[in-house]
């Protein structure tokens, strides 16, 4: 896994962000996008104006979600945005106007990080690891091996060193923790079970996992989306369902369970060609052919051919992902694998 921050930078980022979000709510008829040249190399600064907010400029990830919302092609989206910006703006302005709805826009430090529903619940970063942390401290000798906080998610992953087990000779597991959480709607609360391979430092993130969505009640304006007591008062179930499933997730009975099937995996081997059991891999946990590449390689210099190998060799791409987010779905792929089933790993162990 990538190391990411510290627990104390960890906080100082909440506590940074914390200070710089703004939300409103506006009917998308009253929204506009704008185009602005900035500089003197005539490069284009994209903008949302929000009525008597101001304009904020739009980030990435809140420029997929209104090209989502609206139905515009992604590939034609980005080329407008990269290429005719102003031609996107008019795109975009029109069916503001001939679909108007009430929208959440979600701003930090000044810029527009999201494009969400009315209805979405603002569950916070600040509030998770408020919650998290002191559950996570109760656990005899636990250990942070690595925290976050991206465009998309927050993430604490920890380990506790008592609970431990052997897959096979040497190849000791530790059970763990995975929390993790989406502010701009690219995901659910989430607490998940973790496997943490001490010989790589690879982890595996359990399938068997508590979400919370981030569905709320309509809220139709500002007033009312700035009431913190009604916000909070929603929210206080969703945190205590969160306390108690971070106190669960690190279960030794159900760690043991996952460790009989690491040694499963261990014992069976691949028998068809290796490029094409990568292949055949790779299309059921969604790699691209760069990525298959280096999963072969991992494995090769892994020098186990077995499907435990297999397993390692995914979740070590988590070492070398292009980001964070895609470091922690080679950890979620791992967990996934963990539990596929025997005809499927037939298929891929096979594969000719």
């Amino acid at each position: 896994m990538m190391k990411g921050l510290s627990l104390v930078d960890l906080a100082k980022k909440i506590e940074f962000n914390k200070q710089g979000k703004k939300d409103f709510i506006a009917d998308s008829s009253r929204l506009a996008m704008r185009a602005e040249t900035v500089g003197g190399n005539q490069e284009f600064r994209t903008t949302l104006e929000v009525p008597q907010q101001g304009a904020f400029p739009i980030t990435p990830l809140a420029h997929d979600q209104i090209g989502g919302r609206l139905k515009i092609p992604s590939q034609y989206y980005n080329r407008m945005l990269n290429t005719a910006p102003e031609l996107l703006a008019t795109n975009v302005n029109a069916w503001f106007q001939l679909n108007p709805e009430k929208r959440m826009v979600r701003t930090m430090h000044g810029a527009m990080r999201s494009f969400n529903s009315n209805r979405y619940n603002r569950i916070e970063n600040e509030e998770i690891a408020e919650v998290a942390l002191p559950i996570l401290y109760d656990i005899p000798d636990v250990q942070i091996v690595s925290s976050e906080i991206t465009d998309r998610r927050m993430y604490i992953q920890a380990v506790a060193p008592r609970i431990t087990g052997e897959v096979k000779k040497g190849d000791i597991v530790q059970a763990g923790v995975v929390i993790s959480n989406s502010e701009v709607g690219c995901g659910a609360v989430s607490v998940a079970a973790l496997d943490f391979r001490l010989i790589c430092l690879n982890g595996a993130i359990s399938q068997d996992k508590f979400r919370a969505y981030h569905v709320g009640r309509n809220i139709d304006d500002n007033v009312e989306l700035w009431a913190d007591d009604t916000r909070k008062a929603d929210d206080r179930a969703v945190l205590l369902k969160i306390r108690d499933m971070v106190r669960s997730a690190v279960n030794e009975v159900r760690f043991r369970e996952r460790l009989d099937r690491m040694k499963e995996l261990a014992g069976v081997k691949v028998s068809g060609k290796l490029e094409r059991a990568i292949e055949v891999l790779g299309n059921k946990i969604g790699t691209t052919e760069d990525e298959r590449g280096s999963i072969l390689r991992a494995l090769i210099e892994g020098a186990d051919l077995s499907a435990w190998g297999m397993l390692n060799a995914v979740t070590a791409q988590s070492h070398t992902a292009r980001s964070y987010d895609r470091a922690v779905e080679f950890e979620a792929a791992g967990g996934r694998l963990l539990e596929l089933g025997k005809n499927e790993w037939k298929e891929v162990l096979e594969a000719a």
